[in-house]
């Protein structure tokens, strides 16, 4: 803990669980949503909304999985 304050510390540890479980649900929304969009292509229908939200999502989860990796980074520098 030399490289910050416990305090510090402790607020980086509570936004990180947070992006966790972003990233957590993220993961079953694409997944909800490429079923949706698979099915959609199964049956000849329209997917364009479907695709479109589908990349929102995946660029959404992009975001919270860069922001895990930073808060983690910044763990490893209190440590140091």
């Amino acid at each position: 803990m030399a490289g910050c304050p416990a305090r510090d510390r402790s607020t980086i540890e509570r936004h990180l669980q947070k992006t966790l479980q972003h990233v957590s649900v993220g993961a079953t929304l694409i997944d909800r949503q490429r079923t949706i969009v698979a099915t959609l292509a199964d049956h000849r229908r329209p997917s364009d909304t479907a695709r479109k939200l589908l990349e929102e999502l995946e660029a959404i989860q992009a975001m919270h999985m860069a922001q895990r990796d930073r808060l983690i980074d910044e763990l490893a520098r209190c440590d140091a």
